[in-house]
């Protein structure tokens, strides 16, 4: 009789063990789990062609003798800038040489003498190349100064094309683009040799130097 007893409370401990495992098996499996997908929203890529406001846009130059300087300007005939999600990608300029002045002179027939002789073979021969170009070949955007960048471009006067190297800053402004430019460059290597010490002797103060400053400002339309 108390093997019975024994037995008995043997079966009923494991029925109870087994019906415990069951109901937290059942608990376990019942419950939901939740989980976030996180999206990742791709910004679309926007490339723009903007044409040139020739209205607006002008290269000022700047030339140094030994003994003094000249300054005027010279009008961007056409042109456009190339940008993808507002950033400059690429460009190209028309420059009209017939369109030279001389801001300095203030002397009327002295200013006509000096534009006559930049139109000239001594210098920009206007009437054989009556426009120079400016084709944008590499950008590299600067991090450390917003809106800053080092262009790479192909630059013709006179049928000679050179590479040339200089720093410029482009911004957004509303809707519009607008950009400056300083470019320095040796005008020797596009056959304007006139007045220069490199190549003429005895030219005392009355050499002209080599290096000229262009320094270019547009906006888009």
């Amino acid at each position: 009789m108390k093997q019975k007893l024994i037995l008995s409370g043997v079966v009923i401990l494991a029925l109870s063990y087994m019906l415990n495992l069951n109901a937290q098996t059942t608990k376990t499996t019942t419950k939901t789990k939740t989980t976030t997908t996180k999206t990742n929203t791709v910004k679309p890529v926007s490339v723009k062609v903007s044409s040139i406001n020739t209205t607006t846009g002008y290269i000022g130059w700047l030339a140094k003798k030994v003994v003094g300087q000249h300054n005027g300007k010279v009008k961007l005939q056409d042109g456009t800038v190339t940008t993808k999600n507002g950033v400059l990608t690429g460009g190209s300029f028309t420059v009209d040489m017939k369109s030279i002045t001389c801001d300095d002179l203030t002397d009327i027939d002295y200013n006509k003498k000096l534009i006559g002789h930049l139109n000239s073979t001594d210098f920009f021969n206007v009437y054989e190349y009556p426009v120079a170009t400016i084709k944008i070949t590499k950008v590299l955007k600067l991090t450390k100064k917003v809106n800053t960048y080092n262009l790479t471009a192909d630059l013709t006067i006179k049928g000679i094309t050179k590479s040339i190297t200089f720093p410029a800053t482009f911004k957004t402004v509303g809707k519009i683009f607008e950009g400056v430019a300083k470019i320095t460059i040796d005008r020797t290597l596009w056959d304007i040799k006139y007045g220069s010490s490199n190549f003429f002797e005895g030219l005392g103060d009355k050499a002209i130097k080599n290096d000229v400053e262009l320094n270019v400002s547009f906006a888009t339309n």
